[in-house]
């Protein structure tokens, strides 16, 4: 198998090393309790508890997760006294996420939300 250094800094080209990688993290991300894990996470840290009330399931269900999403290097954990804090790991499983639901908007059709969100924002600045 041929390691491809991309000498020019992308790696984004068809035979890039990571396309296996992030096969991976699509499927890490192909389940709807982590994907609403991402979402709770988005604007900080986050216990598990709390987790789970937010995404209606369980605690230890969560913490079955939060493991493999450990990991998979998506989330990591600080300690606060006896608590343990979950927070994303940087910003790209957030926005992985936001990008499939703004793909899902678009399968509905019509106009999606976000590009009214958008529409709106520029309507603002305008002024």
């Amino acid at each position: 198998m041929r390691m491809n250094a991309d000498t020019n800094g992308c790696s984004l080209g068809v035979d890039s090393q990571y396309v296996e990688l992030a096969v991976e993290v699509f499927a890490m991300l192909a389940d709807a309790t982590r994907v609403r894990i991402i979402l709770a996470l988005r604007d900080g840290e986050m216990a598990v508890g709390a987790l789970a009330d937010v995404v209606g399931k369980s605690p230890a269900a969560v913490s079955q997760h939060l493991a493999k999403m450990r990991l998979a290097r998506m989330v990591s954990t600080r300690q606060d006294g006896t608590r343990v804090l979950y927070r994303l790991e940087n910003e790209h499983a957030r926005q992985l996420v936001a990008d499939a639901i703004f793909q899902a908007e678009h399968a509905l059709g019509g106009e999606p939300a976000h590009h009214r969100a958008q529409h709106h924002q520029l309507q603002g600045n305008a002024s």
